[in-house]
């Protein structure tokens, strides 16, 4: 019998987008970190009840306080972005300090404090001494263990100076290409949008606060341009030039997922605390979800990416708490398996939509035209009688979607074709199958 290939017979396929708005970027950010001290061997401890001022520099305002809790531990949120910064920080028993080039984003903060009065600031007092270059104190002379001390803490300083430095490099190469990368995806230049979240994210792909948000505006961005090629590729006559450009759409798919994935292993491994957007998680899943979907469609499945598609749309069902959505991502999964030929775990996806819904029309032909392949290729495997008992099986499964079905339903015709194929070549017609809901 000749076996054909399902699901795939669509002369033109209009793809549907859900859920396809990149993150733009927000209007404030936020500042955290930590204060602390050496001790006299050196060794930095943590300062409790440090207070930590905000104050605007290009503009005057000051903003938002925040006391630092028994690891030294602050966070500051709110901070315009674009803005210049400083903070002030003051402690009982340490003199105050002032740290300017601070940036919302910034999340790393170190502070270290030396002992003093414990002098607080006045806003007139930070912002004059800004202006003139920074406050001096008087000095005296030290013992070779003070200028030891003080030489280890210098070092110290200048460490921390380095690493924020660096940070705030890094943190401004990230929001101007997320700049770049939202200005070129509002225009459909998904080209260029790829390229400036990935630089987004290269910025700082370990940072909890950006790099999920690159990602996942790169896999929008990905699936986006898969989906705008897909659609022109039946203007293409030349078969290789098809060829090629079903690849690359394939490819987008396939570098979409990954993307998603990166994001959500990254979201779920961090600490709540950390995590400055929880909805970024849902945008991963519903992006991997929505990519899958488009993957099973056209028929364009990388089959790397199977078990991909089983722990994702596993989680996406986990956290989704509206049921058709579970049920649709149950199908898309059972679709995936399909396609890539994986026909026996594709019908326990199906008869586990089943199990929610026994009238499903799309489960029951996946469930159908699975069985009829697996049929075929039990019967050139030499097992004529459980061939026979495969094939009655997909038939009658086949027949259930037809009495179900809409009558513009777009398996229909092909369900049609596929039972009336067995009935003549096995000599079996249709039973009565019952499929239970789930309890």
């Amino acid at each position: 019998m000749y076996r054909k290939n399902y699901l795939i017979g669509f002369l033109t396929i209009a793809l549907f987008l859900i859920g396809s708005t990149a993150v733009f970027a927000q209007t404030t950010g936020n500042i955290a970190g930590r204060i602390e001290t050496l001790d006299a061997s050196g060794k930095a401890t943590p300062v409790q009840g440090a207070l930590v001022e905000v104050f605007r520099l290009d503009i005057k305002s000051k903003f938002s306080t925040d006391t630092t809790d028994k690891k030294g531990h602050f966070a500051i949120a709110g901070l315009p972005l674009g803005g210049q910064f400083a903070i002030a920080v003051s402690a009982p028993g340490f003199e105050p300090t002032i740290q300017p080039g601070i940036k919302p984003g910034q999340d790393n903060i170190v502070v270290p404090l030396k002992t003093g009065d414990g002098k607080r600031y006045s806003e007139e007092e930070v912002r004059g001494a800004l202006a003139g270059g920074g406050a001096t104190t008087p000095t005296s002379e030290m013992t070779a263990d003070q200028k030891k001390a003080k030489e280890e803490y210098d070092k110290k300083v200048a460490e921390i100076a380095d690493k924020n430095k660096k940070i705030e490099s890094a943190n401004s190469v990230m929001l101007k290409a997320l700049e770049e990368g939202n200005a070129a995806f509002a225009g459909k230049n998904y080209d260029t949008a790829i390229i400036k979240y990935e630089e987004g994210y290269q910025a700082n792909p370990d940072y909890i606060g950006s790099a999920p948000v690159m990602l996942n505006n790169k896999g929008t961005a990905l699936r986006l341009r898969a989906v705008d090629a897909f659609n022109g590729i039946n203007k293409i006559t030349d078969t290789q030039a098809k060829v090629a450009a079903q690849t690359k759409v394939q490819q987008d798919l396939a570098d979409a997922v990954d993307a998603y994935n990166k994001s959500w292993t990254m979201l779920k491994g961090a600490p709540p605390a950390e995590v400055k957007d929880p909805e970024q998680k849902m945008k991963a899943l519903n992006g991997a979800r929505e990519t899958f979907r488009i993957m099973s469609i056209t028929r364009l499945v990388d089959t790397t990416k199977t078990e991909l598609a089983k722990n994702l749309m596993a989680e996406y069902m986990t956290v989704e708490t509206d049921q058709a959505k579970k049920t649709e991502a149950q199908r898309i999964l059972g679709d995936i398996y399909l396609a890539s030929g994986e026909l026996d775990s594709a019908v326990a996806e199906y008869k586990k939509v089943l199990a929610i819904n026994p009238s499903d029309a799309d489960a029951l032909a996946g469930i159908g035209f699975s069985m009829v392949s697996i049929g075929a290729m039990t019967k050139e495997a030499g097992d004529a009688v459980k061939a026979k008992e495969q094939y009655q099986e997909a038939i009658n499964y086949l027949q259930k979607f037809i009495d179900s079905a809409p009558a513009n339903h777009k398996y229909l015709a092909d369900a049609k074709s596929s039972i009336e194929d067995v009935k003549k070549e096995q000599n079996v017609q249709p039973q009565k199958v019952t499929t239970k809901k789930k309890n």
